[in-house]
């Protein structure tokens, strides 16, 4: 890859080992050098002048919030630490905060494609992580409330002692072709309703290889068989937590037969009709823009990057 896919490219060092002492961490939350990053209902803050960049506020504008939250260690950068906090109790942020005009909060994916390549990295991992403490307050053992600890790495049970770790879901997305063409779908749901085609894709289950995971969603999908299969990148998806493994796939047999519970269509398109998809020139397919990794795979197979001629 030239660069990392947004939402890839994150920077920052993660500080496994600081993360630890709960005391230390305590301690550089109030570090009036540190960088606050707030999300307000899972959109993030962001200042547009000259152009849009993270919005990072400081421990004093915390303070000044009144609010009794736990932040996220994210990690450290240029020897400042950096925490994602939700402040989703606060009814109006951007008054309490006193934010300029040119600060607001943003939808993260409209975010995403005009923030710094690797400021989107800290996007996601801020996103996932806000978001999955907020879904896992309890614990799945007992029931219990739960407590985060290790900076935001974990949730402990003070009734049972288990430990919960935030989770990313692996899932495969490919391109599977047969040399001058390649299968896209569309999905019930919103990409039918957009007229979108995409990649297959779906969730690695358990005890799967990816491989086995492409083989298995190509089939189930479209009925399709599939040979050799090539990874060809990845993406952190913080929707709310994916990892997108891309890959290129061999058919070795050409007719769809899709699920037609989970799928509204499957067909093959050539070369030529996708190509011109991605210049936004065929009236009659369109495809996930630059955001998605689907955007790329497709294009690496459209251009012959895919081993395919």
């Amino acid at each position: 890859m030239k660069q990392p896919h947004i939402f890839a490219g994150n920077p920052l060092d993660r500080g496994d080992v600081q993360r630890r002492d709960e005391a230390h961490l305590d301690a550089l939350f109030v570090d009036p050098e540190t960088l606050v990053l707030p999300m307000w209902q899972l959109n993030v803050l962001v200042q547009t002048n000259p152009h849009p960049t993270l919005g990072w506020i400081s421990p004093a504008d915390v303070e000044r919030l009144d609010i009794d939250v736990k932040p996220v260690f994210l990690g450290f950068m240029d020897n400042k630490a950096h925490f994602a906090l939700d402040i989703s109790e606060v009814h109006d942020p951007v008054h309490e905060l006193n934010l300029p005009d040119t600060w607001r909060f943003v939808e993260v994916r409209s975010a995403a494609m005009e923030l710094p390549g690797p400021e989107t990295g800290i996007l996601a991992q801020s996103r996932a992580q806000l978001d999955w403490h907020a879904r896992h307050r309890f614990c799945s053992v007992c029931g219990h409330r739960t407590v985060p600890g290790k900076g935001g790495h974990v949730r402990k049970c003070g009734e049972c002692g288990s430990e919960h770790f935030p989770r990313t879901d692996p899932v495969v997305i490919m391109v599977v072709h047969d040399g001058d063409r390649c299968i896209l779908g569309q999905s019930r749901g919103r990409l039918s309703r957009s007229g979108m085609y995409s990649a297959l894709a779906g969730f690695v289950d358990q005890g799967e290889a990816i491989e086995e995971a492409v083989r298995r969603e190509v089939r189930e999908e479209a009925g399709i068989e599939v040979g050799e299969v090539k990874y060809h990148s990845s993406q952190p998806w913080p929707f709310p937590s994916s990892l997108m493994m891309g890959c290129h796939a061999k058919a070795l047999t050409t007719e769809i037969n899709r699920d037609e519970e989970e799928m509204s269509d499957v067909r093959w398109f050539t070369r030529e009709e996708v190509l011109s998809a991605l210049r936004e020139e065929n009236p009659d397919l369109k495809v996930p823009g630059p955001i998605a990794i689907a955007h790329h795979i497709i294009k690496a197979w459209a251009e012959g990057e895919a081993g395919t001629g």
